[in-house]
């Protein structure tokens, strides 16, 4: 989109504080979310698991929508912060950042990826932030479809063992150590937005991860609680690892194809 990495953004302060880096963060994870499942709407294992990842996709795509909105109050432009950041600027899991090679790894985002965000979002929705105490239940009860359909497919693939086991393991153990250093940025950006938005401390956020996604994970062995962090080459502004996710999927999220048909 024409913007230096480093440089400011139209409609974005150039130092974003902690609410709206944690809002950030939550929104473009979602909104990279819903594209890698959106990827699997042709080509899941049959129509019907095709017609559930078009539904998971919209809904992170709708909250993604919700969660930018938030941002206007905080003196941001929500359509610039949509519109016009290139792939660097972006605030997304890593795991998220190339697409998804098989269904077992659609199937480890869905208990991963998509479990993480579900604890952000009910660690947010405890907050003094007015507007996250509104809206985030309504996308909490949204996602308990997701937890089902993910945790119903990790097991019926790790219980068929083999390759499909295989690969599973191989991509929740890959998602995982970036997925918790997402979750939990452990810096002092995090410690100011739980003292300034009363959101859960990171020993709560931890246990409600390994409560909500331990269960499926050791259906391959993997205990949640042995897993940690990896924070090598962090990005304190974004939250994030370094790297960032392909532009080709963030051209898809922006619709940059699609501008030029816009009608008003």
């Amino acid at each position: 989109m024409g913007v230096e990495p480093g440089g400011p953004l139209r409609g974005m302060p150039s130092e974003p504080g902690p609410l709206a880096r944690h809002i950030l963060s939550l929104a473009d994870t979602k909104r990279l979310l819903g594209i890698r499942y959106s990827d699997w709407i042709l080509g899941s294992p049959s129509i019907e698991t095709g017609i559930a990842a078009s539904s998971m996709a919209q809904d992170e795509w709708g909250h993604a929508r919700l969660l930018y909105s938030m941002l206007k109050r905080l003196g941001f432009d929500p359509v610039a912060v949509e519109q016009d950041r290139p792939a660097e600027r972006y605030y997304s899991a890593p795991a998220l950042d190339d697409p998804f090679p098989d269904w077992a790894a659609f199937v480890a985002a869905a208990v991963v990826v998509d479990g993480a965000l579900a604890v952000a979002l009910e660690s947010f929705s405890h907050g003094n932030f007015a507007l996250a105490r509104s809206r985030v239940p309504k996308m909490l009860a949204e996602e308990e479809y997701h937890r089902q359909f993910g945790t119903a497919w990790f097991a019926r693939l790790a219980g068929a063992g083999g390759e499909g086991a295989e690969h599973l393991e191989k991509a929740a153990r890959a998602m995982l150590p970036s997925t918790l250093a997402w979750l939990l940025p452990d810096d002092s950006a995090y410690a100011a937005l739980v003292a300034e938005c009363g959101i859960r401390e990171a020993g709560w956020v931890r246990a409600r991860c390994e409560d909500r996604v331990g269960a499926a994970l050791a259906g391959v062995g993997i205990r949640l609680e042995e897993i940690r962090a990896e924070r090598v080459g962090w990005d304190r502004e974004r939250r994030r690892g370094p790297g960032a996710p392909r532009e080709e999927a963030v051209e898809r999220a922006r619709g940059d194809r699609n501008r030029a048909l816009f009608v008003e």
